[in-house]
């Protein structure tokens, strides 16, 4: 399956490099060309420096083909506007995103979005 994956901080970087050596294709996108260096040294998957609410910038990534996207960025805000453009412009079905604040974990459930908080 193709998953991509929409920041490459510590967990972004752990999940891309978990799935690829499950055997997955894996596009990461950070803003930050700087964070790619957090992937394994033999990561085979594809990296885009972009914002990941780009459509244009998720369509590089292969959001067309995604069989999950994961928002994984440092804010909370980001990270709805990624799970929402990818779930509701792209049709992805699993699609999940970090959250930061509990508090918004039932908006994004009554969105269809699943959460995995920091904590």
């Amino acid at each position: 399956m193709h998953v991509v994956v929409v920041g490459c901080g510590r967990v972004g970087s752990g999940l891309a490099g978990t799935l690829v050596s499950q055997g997955h294709t894996v596009s990461v996108i950070d803003r930050k060309p700087q964070a790619f260096r957090r992937l394994p040294e033999n990561f085979a998957g594809e990296t885009f420096v972009g914002v990941g609410f780009d459509r244009e910038q998720l369509v590089a990534a292969g959001i067309e083909r995604a069989g999950a996207l994961a928002a994984v960025t440092n804010g909370d805000n980001s990270n709805i506007l990624v799970a929402r453009t990818a779930r509701e412009f792209f049709g992805v079905e699993r699609v999940v995103a970090r959250i930061y604040d509990q508090r918004r974990a039932a908006i994004y459930e009554r969105l269809g979005i699943s959460t995995v908080a920091t904590v």
